[in-house]
């Protein structure tokens, strides 16, 4: 963990209530999978969110409006200093994923998956990404996965765009992965968990107090005894996961 002062590059709209917010600053220790914690004025508590992307200056984060802190966030214009706490989390290990990896993110589990795409990409490996959004006006991030040399199937609830229905009815259609990464709400992690045909790594969302580790707030039972989603996790493997 590392304290960081960083400056806002952008915070632009990507849909009604999802912005991308691009930070400058010291990004040594950041990987995908990974997430950070924000200090907000007037708020006791900093607000985790997931890594999207990272180069040797500049770290992207894509959040969703849902409560104060991110009220506050979108705000945010260029320019403005911003306290974070950087390496938080145990991050996606690559060297587990095959040749053929699938990346599943559904809603505000899709920004998590794109560092790990790029990164699994540049390993020589075949990408494939399955993203899941309720209605055709909340997908974003689909033409930069593809840029990227990922082969990208959405998947909305209402049919307005791509599969219609769920992640998991795309997934029942895509053959020969080798591998799942996976990051979304619970109810999705426990249809891919179930629907998956091979091991994975399953990022988990969680309320989080400290974000460190130190108030166990976050603390949940895995079949090797209790681990802390802030710090043990987010990614935990498949076989270790008790529903």
């Amino acid at each position: 963990m590392k304290q960081t002062i960083f400056t806002i590059k952008h915070n632009v709209a990507l849909t009604a209530n999802v912005y991308e917010m691009a930070l400058v600053g010291d990004t040594e220790g950041i990987a995908s999978g990974q997430f950070v914690n924000i200090k907000i004025d007037g708020l006791y508590l900093r607000r985790p969110i997931s890594v999207c992307d990272y180069s040797e200056d500049t770290l992207t984060l894509v959040y969703k409006v849902v409560g104060k802190g991110t009220e506050e966030m979108a705000k945010m214009v260029s320019g403005q200093k911003l306290d974070v706490l950087t390496g938080l989390g145990n991050g996606y290990d690559t060297a587990k994923s095959g040749s053929q990896p699938l990346l599943i993110g559904g809603g505000v589990g899709v920004p998590p998956m794109y560092a790990l795409a790029k990164q699994l990409i540049e390993e020589g490996k075949k990408v494939n990404v399955i993203l899941g959004f309720n209605s055709s006006d909340e997908i974003f991030y689909k033409n930069q996965f593809e840029a990227l040399g990922a082969y990208v199937t959405v998947t909305t609830v209402d049919g307005s765009f791509g599969v219609k229905g769920f992640v998991t009815d795309a997934l029942k259609n895509t053959g020969g992965y080798s591998y799942i990464y996976t990051c979304g709400p619970e109810v999705m992690l426990k249809a891919v968990y179930n629907a998956g045909e091979t091991s994975g790594q399953y990022s988990f969302e969680e309320r989080m107090g400290c974000g460190f580790g130190a108030c166990m707030g976050c603390t949940c039972k895995t079949k090797y005894g209790n681990k802390r989603i802030c710090k043990d996790g987010p990614v935990l493997e498949k076989e270790e996961i008790i529903w």
